[in-house]
């Protein structure tokens, strides 16, 4: 028994110890308590570009958590934004804060852009009083590291773009029902706003930003009280990159990008690469943390639908040509060619047009670029086996397009001025080609106009001799 016991005496051990360790480590991985800081942004309804915007928030808040940020991420959203887009956003770990819109009082200004009318929603950023601070962020930043030292920086922090003026696109605030009211007040009796948006309105209400010192993170952790000026590193605008093709901001860690652009050139819509180098980068990350399940069946119905009209041009194109020049023509022969020429203009312009806007637009754009190109050459065999024109006049577009695209991803230019000047040779010795193409395409429709009018002025002419022409 001794013996036995000697045996069993470790495993009492080991068992005593696990009992003892348990409710230790129950502590260790529980749930956390509440966090003291928040990344937040907003989203409000009423703009052409809404799920542009939701997608965009939502990669933003997934890089954030990707990048292992240490506080809450928040989406200040208007109370009609889908319930089916709150939902993403809380399965992604959101908090979603719903708010009525505030009235903007800068409507009738002469220069009020409509589509800033509840960017005044920011303010709400001010109510989230259960965070000791809050980043404020726009829907087209691109964090490229933590940032989690911004929660060290005073009452209200931001970066100048602009020498004199702050960019609201990322500030630092702490919030305040104080400071929310009396905004609330400033609105009310129409403090000053040069844009009538909440760029405008901020820069009235802290118009001595410019003056504070520059923003350091102090190295024990504790947080700064007042105004301070963020480095241009935590808003880099994308407009730099483009002028060296590489970062090279010596002030403040290189940690966000900005896309102050014009909307129709954010980062997330497909064309916007390779016009926009780091449209390419955003992709990318939109990619590897939400994927593009909402666009990939339509791109593939359209790629689908494409090939089915290429295989019936294929087949059909003796009986599609009879349909312009096959029957009875005018009397007036320059009324037809007139007439003939403006319709194959429309025609090809239409080819190359309809496709761009039928393609998903917040697709991938090394899907969306072919799905273009499938979709253009598709409709260009329609117009070209319709009117009976030269394939290579139509096509000299498309396949400028597509050197054009070569050029512009070309990755080893030294710097952004060598890229644009080899964009402008490019398209100046394109340039004569297309105009030459232009004239083969008139001059063809001009030729198959005079052949079909002689022809149906000899009614004893052949069928044979018909479908020559």
């Amino acid at each position: 028994m001794p013996g036995g016991m000697g045996r069993r005496l470790p495993g009492l051990c080991w068992l005593f110890l696990v009992l003892l360790l348990t409710p230790a480590a129950a502590v260790v991985v529980g749930e956390p308590g509440p966090r003291r800081h928040a990344y937040a942004a907003m989203m409000y309804m009423g703009t052409p570009r809404d799920y542009e915007f939701y997608v965009a928030t939502r990669v933003m808040m997934r890089s954030l958590r990707g990048l292992s940020a240490h506080a809450d991420r928040v989406v200040i959203a208007s109370l009609d934004v889908p319930p089916t887009w709150v939902q993403a956003l809380k399965d992604d770990g959101v908090t979603v804060v719903s708010v009525d819109n505030l009235k903007n009082p800068y409507e009738k200004q002469e220069n009020f852009n409509t589509r800033f009318k509840l960017t005044l929603n920011k303010l709400y950023a001010w109510t989230l009083v259960s965070y000791d601070r809050v980043v404020m962020l726009d829907s087209d930043n691109m964090f490229l590291q933590n940032t989690d030292e911004l929660f060290q920086c005073g009452q209200f922090c931001a970066v100048f773009i602009n020498p004199c003026i702050f960019h609201t696109g990322l500030f630092v605030l702490k919030p305040s029902m104080e400071v929310f009211k009396n905004m609330l007040h400033e609105l009310g009796v129409g403090r000053e706003n040069r844009d009538g948006a909440d760029q405008g309105f901020l820069t009235s209400y802290f118009p001595d930003l410019l003056d504070q010192p520059m923003f350091h993170p102090p190295v024990n952790g504790s947080k700064l009280d007042g105004n301070y000026r963020l480095p241009l590193g935590y808003q880099m605008d994308a407009s730099y990159y483009y002028l060296k093709l590489r970062w090279s901001i010596p002030c403040g860690p290189n940690s966000v990008v900005t896309f102050p652009s014009a909307p129709w050139m954010k980062p997330w819509y497909w064309w916007s690469w390779p016009v926009l180098p780091l449209g390419l980068s955003w992709h990318e990350q939109r990619r590897e943390l939400l994927g593009y399940s909402s666009e990939i069946p339509m791109a593939l119905f359209q790629a689908l639908l494409y090939i089915g009209v290429i295989a019936v041009n294929r087949l059909a194109r003796p009986s599609l040509s009879k349909l312009c020049y096959n029957r009875r023509m005018e009397k007036n022969i320059m009324f037809s060619l007139t007439t003939l020429r403006v319709v194959a203009a429309w025609s090809i312009l239409a080819a190359y047009i309809v496709p761009f806007f039928l393609i998903p637009r917040t697709v991938h754009p090394l899907l969306g670029w072919p799905l273009y190109l499938l979709g253009s050459f598709s409709l260009c065999s329609l117009v070209i086996s319709v009117f009976i024109l030269q394939p290579l006049a139509v096509l000299t577009i498309w396949f400028g397009l597509i050197g054009t695209l070569f050029v512009m991803a070309c990755p080893w230019y030294m710097n952004g001025v060598v890229r644009a000047l080899a964009v402008f040779a490019y398209a100046f010795f394109c340039a004569p080609v297309a105009w030459s193409s232009l004239v083969k395409i008139m001059s063809s429709l001009q030729n198959l106009i005079e052949r079909d009018a002689y022809r149906l002025g000899e009614p004893n002419q052949t069928v044979e001799f018909t479908k020559l022409y």
